[in-house]
Order: structure tokens, then sequence, then C-alpha cells
């Protein structure tokens, strides 16, 4: 039996997000100019139904009155994707990690740069902190929502002021 798949739309300090469940369940949280999208027709209709909660948490995240989701997701991804996936949401909120640090904690010290394509291809986005991922030295290096979206999440896990300017 095919999954039932319904979306939203919500505003965000960030731009646009759509949002995806399948069953019922968030299944993914896409940005505009959204790195490895898929084609909008897979999104099912446009309901709302599925999303209040994921809609408050969030809000609550963005006016940085929320650290910890608690929202159910459904992660589809192969195996490997699925334990990064699941690694990332380890990475306490104002914290980052590097590609090679989550490659050690999956015990593949070698795996850096499949660690970076299985976080790339994240489909839940702020949800599943991928943001919280850097490179090696600090740097800030590839983000799905672009790497001006990754610096903004970044800072407000910070604390810091939201930078003024920015087109989403």
């Amino acid at each position: 039996m095919a999954a039932f798949k319904q979306h939203t739309l919500m505003e965000s300090p960030f731009g646009p997000l759509t949002l995806v469940a399948t069953d019922g369940v968030l299944s993914a949280v896409y940005m505009v100019n959204h790195r490895h999208q898929p084609p909008e027709e897979t999104f099912g209709d446009r309901d709302p139904e599925p999303f209040p909660e994921v809609i408050a948490q969030l809000n609550a995240y963005f006016a940085g009155e929320l650290t910890d989701f608690t929202l159910p997701v459904h992660l589809e991804g192969t195996p490997f994707q699925r334990t990064v996936w699941a690694e990332l949401l380890k990475i306490p909120y104002g914290e980052t990690r590097s590609y090679g640090e989550l490659a050690q904690a999956l015990g593949k010290p070698g795996a850096a740069r499949a660690v970076g394509l299985a976080n790339g291809k994240n489909p839940i986005s702020i949800v599943v902190p991928c943001h919280r991922v850097i490179g090696s030295g600090g740097s800030l290096t590839g983000y799905g929502g672009g790497l001006e979206r990754k610096q903004q999440l970044l800072a407000l896990e910070r604390g810091e002021p939201a930078q003024e300017g920015l087109l989403f």
C-alpha cells in the first residue's frame, strides 16, 4: 500500500518552509531553493491538518523558546543515511560537530565524506539538525538550504541577533 502524503507551507524567518507528512508523520521540511528536494508533485495534496504541532514547535524554535523538538518523524532513506540522521539528533542545541566527529561516533572513522553526503540528503531540515555539522577546521560547509541559512540557524542557537538584510 502506498504511503499517504500531505503538505503545507509555513512562513519562517528563513523564508517559506514546505512541510511534508507521510501517513500523518513529519517526513520533510524544505526551504526555498533546497538542494535535493524532490518534485513538488510527490508532496501530496496541500492540507494543514497534520501540521499544527510541527508549526507550533518550529515557531517556538525560531523564537528561541524551544531547544529540543519532540515531534515524531518519518525518515525515508538508506540504512546508512538513517543511521547518520539518528546521530544528528544527538547533537545538542547550540553545539556543532564535524563530519569526522560524526563518522567517529558511528564507528566508521574513515567515512567522513559518506557522512557528509548522507547529511546533505537529510529531508527534515532544522528538526533533524544537519545545520549543526561543520567542516573539520570549524568552517561552514554545504547546507541544503544554503550557507547563509546555516549561518543564521547557528547564530539563532547561540542567541545572537538575526543578521539584517538577508533575503530568503
